[in-house]
């Protein structure tokens, strides 16, 4: 599971969940000048993959720009959008992709007028969120003050010096903080697209999704892992085998000394390379992938909320609302309730 903060209710869902009456949730893309084009697309071609048991796309996805003019990308082409500020008004969601048009955001400076005066126009309530450096947009309209954010690792000083009113945490992929969702850079605005698509339509969904992209439905780790600091020498022993060893005893004890003793380190060599690859301890990680197929256990069995946690091992069902309280602000049977897909 991706590390992330999730500081959501894990009450009302954008979407409403897969029980809510259907229609196609309104995505726009807001283009910038100096968008790159890998950032702009990835909402199109995540959400877009996106459909209900019938085949219908649940989700709308337009690509606009401030004053509905075409904008010159990073890449020295131009952004021909399908629409201008109107689409931002009637938006479900509105996803800020990078720019690297606007150095003054980096100093805290202004908006250009115009996309002040289009993100003013965002309809209330609307779902923000950010992919990489798009957190500069946020922040420079005032919208991430006081709030918990995230943007690329190697922007976080810069970021901290020009926002000192965001909360920023560099070592995640993503932050949900409800309706304000910011990323990590570049590819982990897919991280959190999928993460969007489980919290709209439940985990089955953007396991769907994640297939057609050809992407794996989460990371494991965070952003903690591609900082750049001394890394470990190539030749040594890798985790990676442990951890797949791991995923598939879930359910069974696996304290410490065993996934060493599988990894053929010593305790304090396994816990430090773990660290190293993937950004938490062994512990963390271990909550968090039980966690992952607790949920996935939830939407698609009818098992009872104590047997759920023991074949997640997780220990008994208070342990796993106390876990579940604690990483999505939901119970077991609430979460169930919004996105099981077991027969009645």
């Amino acid at each position: 599971m991706e590390e992330t903060r999730d500081t959501s209710t894990g009450g009302e869902r954008a979407g409403g969940g897969p029980h809510a009456p259907q229609h196609r949730h309104r995505v726009a893309v807001l283009a910038l000048p100096g968008v790159p084009p890998f950032e702009l697309g990835i909402p199109s071609r995540v959400f877009g993959s996106v459909e209900d048991a019938e085949g219908r796309p649940l989700y709308e996805v337009v690509v606009c720009t401030a004053d509905g003019e075409p904008v010159l990308s990073d890449a020295g082409f131009v952004v021909q959008p399908a629409a201008g500020p109107e689409a931002l008004a009637a938006a479900d969601t509105v996803i800020l992709p990078p720019t690297h048009a606007m150095p003054e955001l980096a100093e805290g400076g202004p908006l250009p007028p115009e996309v002040d005066a289009a993100i003013a126009g965002i309809r209330p309530g609307a779902r923000l969120v950010s992919i990489c450096s798009g957190s500069y947009v946020l922040a420079a309209a005032g919208l991430l003050d006081g709030r918990p954010a995230t943007t690329h690792w190697n922007l976080a000083p810069e970021f901290r010096r020009a926002y000192p009113k965001v909360r920023v945490d560099e070592e995640v992929l993503f932050v949900d903080d409800g309706d304000v969702l910011t990323s990590a850079g570049v590819a982990a605005g897919v991280d959190l697209c999928l993460h969007m698509i489980r919290r709209d339509h439940g985990a089955a969904a953007a396991n769907r999704a994640a297939r057609m992209c050809v992407v794996p439905p989460w990371r494991d780790g965070g952003q903690a892992q591609f900082i750049d600091r001394p890394v470990p020498e190539p030749t040594l022993a890798s985790t990676t085998a442990t951890r797949a060893w791991a995923l598939e005893r879930l359910g069974e004890p696996l304290p410490l000394d065993k996934l060493a003793e599988h990894a053929r380190m010593s305790l304090r060599s396994f816990t430090r390379r773990f660290r190293d690859e993937v950004g938490m301890t062994p512990g963390q990680w271990l909550t968090a992938q039980r966690l992952e197929l607790a949920k996935q256990l939830l939407e698609t069995t009818d098992l009872s909320i104590d047997l759920v946690a023991h074949r997640a091992g997780l220990g008994s069902g208070n342990s796993l609302r106390a876990h579940m309280k604690t990483a999505f602000g939901v119970s077991p049977a609430a979460y169930r309730r919004a996105f099981s897909s077991a027969p009645a």
